[in-house]
């Protein structure tokens, strides 16, 4: 009846709200076979992702789709993320997530019984108090219009709000915890019919901070873990001094293989060429101190030449810490500013015929 599903069009609505306010906290309560948060990771703003369900046996069998991908440890960003899925109920006072930028709760209250509903607010709004919260439930306006719909949706349900009974306890949660809400939705009839709404409506609230602090319970809570922590993973980042270290270098030894092969391209153009070697001499000695030249049977490349590659200048930062880093790894041979590479005997073999491996070199280069 919807393209694309309405589960679907939740979870985008989600995204786009992460892409506008990019929190750095984001706790899904109610987060099942952990759909949303598998979008949610790529989005690597976030830096801190929960998860949270009564249902262990669904998470356990997949929480291993969050854990990271082998592309992420060859190119590994520049935020950390962290994901936890906790076994534990919404209406449960849980300290480790408290204060996040952001939770949602994606037609997850229409499950709880009338009387947990109250305690699912206050646990929520009261005590975990995110910065914003998303959530969204079934609207029972729209139910005439769901072909073969007859009662609620779910077998599991235990009540469906019409748009108004919504609206009531969204502006009540507002009163009580200091809160704004703005009112949306997804799924739409085709008719477009004002008075039916969205299938899905959608609260989206907002912390007020100026009326939390007047409104700040006197009750004293014990902070005690209440919930089950079924799987932790760290991502990998460049804020790991290892991890930054390994991807500088796979990058600097790129960019001196590129250099390689684009020089030796170019000498052996010149070689087919016919030129002299006074010629060539003559050519490496007036560039710009960034071209590579023989030295014995090794290829020298100039630091600056490296430093020039853009991913090597974002991962080092400056000259002086490459040159640091470089001198305390042992793949690479740095004497001064330049990084001496072996030529293999083909390499030789291929540039010699002409003379074109005789030893020369900028000025500069000349204590080599």
């Amino acid at each position: 009846m919807f393209s694309p599903p309405l589960y679907k069009q939740r979870h985008d609505f989600v995204i786009q709200f992460v892409k506008d306010h990019k929190p750095k906290k984001v706790v899904d309560l109610g987060c099942g076979d952990l759909k949303l948060l598998r979008k949610l990771r790529f989005h690597r703003e976030i830096q801190l992702l929960a998860g949270v369900d009564t249902n262990s046996s669904v998470i356990t069998k997949k929480k291993h789709s969050l854990s990271p991908l082998p592309t992420e440890y060859l190119q590994p960003p520049v935020h950390p993320l962290t994901v936890e899925l906790y076994h534990g109920s919404v209406t449960k006072r849980e300290p480790r997530i408290k204060g996040y930028d952001l939770a949602t709760c994606i037609e997850l209250v229409e499950h709880l019984h009338p009387a947990e509903v109250e305690k699912f607010a206050e646990v929520l709004f009261g005590y975990m108090a995110p910065s914003a919260a998303v959530i969204s439930t079934p609207n029972a306006d729209y139910n005439p219009l769901l072909p073969g719909c007859s009662g609620f949706r779910h077998l599991d349900h235990k009540f469906e709000w019409t748009q108004a009974e919504f609206c009531s306890w969204a502006l009540e949660i507002c009163r009580s915890y200091g809160y704004r809400v703005e009112f949306t939705g997804v799924g739409r009839h085709p008719s477009d019919e004002e008075s039916v709404g969205f299938c899905s409506q959608i609260g989206v609230f907002y912390k007020d901070t100026s009326r939390c602090s007047m409104l700040l319970r006197n009750e004293a809570y014990e902070d005690v873990p209440v919930y089950s922590l079924l799987y932790k993973v760290e991502y990998p980042s460049l804020c790991d001094n290892n991890i930054l270290h390994r991807t500088l270098m796979n990058e600097v030894l790129y960019a001196v293989e590129c250099v390689r092969r684009q020089w030796l391209e170019a000498l052996q153009k010149e070689i087919g060429d016919v030129q002299s070697s006074d010629d060539s001499a003559s050519r490496v000695s007036e560039d710009d101190g960034q071209e590579p030249y023989w030295l014995g049977g090794d290829l020298c490349v100039p630091l600056a030449r490296v430093f020039s590659f853009p991913k090597v200048r974002e991962l080092s930062g400056n000259m002086q810490r490459l040159r640091g880093i470089l001198l305390d790894d042992s793949r690479v041979r740095l004497i001064g500013d330049v990084m001496v590479s072996p030529a293999s005997e083909e390499e030789l073999t291929d540039t010699c015929e002409g003379g074109a491996c005789r030893d020369y070199g900028p000025a500069e280069h000349v204590s080599l």
